[in-house]
């Protein structure tokens, strides 16, 4: 769990809110206290989806539905608003892990739990048939792990068997790699029970081996493998093999009923059928009691957004928009003084300082794949401060660097990242340095008590839940959201906002919408344009134009296509502001938009070193060791050695291990040449509000303005 934002509200339904449970496409996950003093799980739906009435209408039956649910293994609506700006629903909340977070984490489950596991999932879904529902979205993480069984959640895409679906039309809706053939295929095929006992195999499959029966990767790639491709079970315990794999034909009327499957799963003599039994495997039972504790002891936070009187919704904003709060530095960078050539390869001093221990720290990035660029800039980065480091005479001990290049393989880099937990001498792993191959690295580093820092990749928003070694030193896409909302609010203010949502080049970062939406700029609107896949902007345009917008954001990650935005906003000679986001600020956008690019401000997770006067030493060491100005997250990257030598020198009255480094890590505050690096050591998410900055582009060139609370005026 995590604690609330400034923006989140106070109270929904009467509800008090607690902390933020998890976020996702269709909206944010609370733990709150309802007016009887029940712990409930609230679901806010965002507004976007809230503004179209159909899917208020089918919000409104689906819950009504969910809500007379009664079985034991379901946990059911026990309030909902479908009139609200924002509608939501309340369920009981489960304090035990998702299954996807005990798999992940833990390691995959013993057969006679597997068994347990799916028996009661069947009466679950049993029950959900019976009202006349399918849900449609049975995965690791919609199943909870609680003391006494299993319990089936979130029926935010269940529908009425044959009914219309909540998203759009002929759009595939469901988990790849969970998801029945015949409703991958997107070709108008009802969803049915049977669409669930496949999820149920699948899910099965997963928590008795670790993976998924079709595989990782793009899901695209997922999806061809389900429909046309037998699955792979070659690991499934033999004892599960008749009951998984006759969940997981092709052809839905070859597939058990769901007491046909619970009869396979049996016998009761292996625990099925006495629910009191210990049906967990360790540590799960002690987790549990650890988050019920927690959660019981939870103080009501400060009013934020929504019941707070005006005077302090007032203060809130200003606290999002100002400067963050002050942090202690507990390691300041210490002088310059490294003589390398360049190209050198940090190798240790000679002479008495190989009296000191060395500590290997690893780093995995893609150096030769598709993101090599990012890859070279980390390694070069963490390179220079290995050198650093090993430069100063009061060290207590000297760093090695491993380098792994997984080449943004995901085979490459699921086998590179178990060589890295499996090599002893390794006390901590920097990267991955794209997204996709954080799952897999953080899973083999938790299995090992090993820590994971990652500089540049976005994470889940529960990271630290599902990888407690993971020390995540990035904001979450949503940091991105608040150097906008500064600049539409105190530098270039705006109250009428419009927010272009694009997924050409994959998904947009939603999160971002949702900030504007939950703290509109100026206190104004917004208003949200989705454009279509394939499509122009011309539309659009006209669209914003007629709304009167004073500003457009940009939120997708293609260069090439907020180019073409830009152009359409110059043909249409719109003068507002126009920001966008890091993802699309490369050349490439330079090149493309021509003079259509004036003017278009970035927000970003990442600083110009060449700009700080702090990092003018760590420039000048980069042009001599490589002859060029440091690249995106090079600096970055060299404050994570910083945050990991200093964590290490902490534990100097303890054992310099893997796993007191992996603790102590989140009770360490590094004031790095980029930003302050601090967790909070209650949930060890990264702590601070000006972690993020404003670029310009100015005479075919991105500037760099600065941290975006430190931008007040717009050149």
């Amino acid at each position: 769990m995590r604690p609330l934002l400034p923006a989140d509200p106070a109270a929904i339904g009467g509800n008090r809110l607690l902390g933020r449970l998890g976020s996702g496409g269709m909206g944010t996950v609370y733990l709150g206290r309802s007016p009887e003093g029940v712990l409930v799980a609230v679901k806010v739906i965002r507004a976007d989806h809230g503004a179209d009435p159909a899917f208020r209408e089918r919000f409104r039956r689906e819950a009504y539905a969910a809500g007379a649910l009664t079985g034991r293994w379901v946990v059911p609506v026990v309030a909902a608003d479908p009139g609200a700006r924002e509608p939501w629903l309340a369920t009981p909340y489960v304090p035990g892990p998702s299954l996807a977070e005990a798999v992940g984490g833990y390691g995959p489950l013993p057969v006679r739990t597997v068994r347990i596991l799916g028996v009661r999932l069947a009466e679950a879904l049993a029950e959900v048939h019976a009202a006349g529902l399918v849900h449609r979205d049975v995965k690791p993480g919609n199943v909870l792990l609680a003391p006494d069984g299993p319990r089936l959640i979130d029926f935010g895409i269940a529908r009425a068997a044959g009914a219309t679906t909540l998203t759009a039309v002929d759009a595939v809706v469901g988990t790849p790699g969970y998801l029945a053939p015949e409703l991958a295929r997107a070709d108008g095929t009802a969803a049915g029970p049977a669409g669930d006992v496949f999820s149920l195999g699948c899910v099965l499959a997963y928590a008795a081996t670790g993976t998924g029966p079709f595989g990782a990767g793009h899901a695209a790639a997922v999806v061809f493998r389900t429909v046309h491709e037998q699955p792979e079970l070659g690991s499934l315990p033999s004892e599960l093999h008749e009951a998984v794999g006759r969940c997981l034909r092709k052809e839905p009327a070859e597939r058990p009923t769901l007491t046909e499957l619970a009869a396979l799963l049996g016998p009761d003599s292996d625990g099925a059928g006495d629910p009191a039994a210990d049906w967990l495997p360790a540590p799960l039972p002690r987790i549990i009691a650890e988050r019920s504790t927690r959660a019981l002891d939870l103080p009501a936070p400060e009013p934020t957004r929504i019941d707070a009187p005006e005077p302090a919704r007032q203060l809130t904003r200003r606290r999002l928009l100002a400067a963050g709060g002050a942090l202690v530095a507990a390691g300041a960078p210490i002088a310059w003084f490294t003589t390398r050539g360049r190209g050198g390869r940090g190798t240790p001093p000679a002479g008495p300082d190989r009296t000191r221990p060395v500590l290997t720290l690893a780093l995995q990035a893609d150096l030769t794949g598709p993101g090599r660029a990012a890859g070279q800039a980390h390694e070069r980065g963490i390179r220079l401060a290995v050198d650093r480091h090993n430069a100063r005479s009061d060290a207590a001990f000297r760093l090695a660097l491993r380098i792994a290049d997984d080449a943004g393989d995901p085979q490459r880099a699921a086998r590179t990242g178990r060589e890295l937990a499996a090599d002893p001498a390794v006390l901590a792993v920097l990267g991955p340095t794209w997204d996709a191959a954080l799952p897999e690295l953080a899973g083999a580093c938790l299995a090992a008590d090993l820590a994971l820092v990652a500089v540049s990749v976005n994470s889940p928003e529960n990271a630290q839940t599902l990888w407690r070694t993971a020390c995540i030193t990035r904001p979450g896409d949503e940091g991105l959201g608040l150097p906008v909302l500064h600049y539409l609010s105190q530098v270039r203010i705006s109250r009428r906002t419009a927010v272009v949502e694009d997924s050409a080049n994959g998904p947009p970062p939603w999160q971002v919408t949702r900030v504007l939406q939950q703290s509109p700029p100026a206190q104004g609107t917004v208003g949200v344009h989705r454009v279509p896949e394939g499509t122009g902007f011309a539309a659009t345009v006209r669209a914003l134009t007629e709304d009167r917008a004073e500003a457009v954001v940009y939120v997708g990650t293609s260069p090439q296509r907020v180019a073409e935005l830009a152009r359409a906003l110059a043909d249409a000679r719109f003068q507002g502001p126009r920001v966008a986001l890091q993802h699309a600020m490369e050349p490439a956008f330079l090149t493309a938009a021509g003079p259509a690019a004036e003017g278009w401000v970035f927000s970003a997770l990442f600083t110009d070193p060449g700009a700080v006067p702090a990092a003018a030493e760590f420039v000048a060491a980069h042009r001599g060791a490589h002859g060029a100005p440091p690249a995106r997250w090079a600096a970055e990257a060299y404050d994570a050695v910083g945050l990991i030598s200093t964590a290490l020198a902490g534990l100097e009255g303890e054992g310099r291990d893997r796993a007191g480094l992996s603790r102590r890590i989140f009770r360490t505050t590094y004031q790095g040449i980029a930003k302050t690096v601090a967790f909070d050591t209650r949930t060890r998410a990264l702590a601070g509000d000006s972690l993020a900055h404003l670029y310009r582009a100015e005479a075919g060139a991105l500037r760099y303005l600065g941290r975006y609370t430190d931008v007040r005026t717009d050149p």
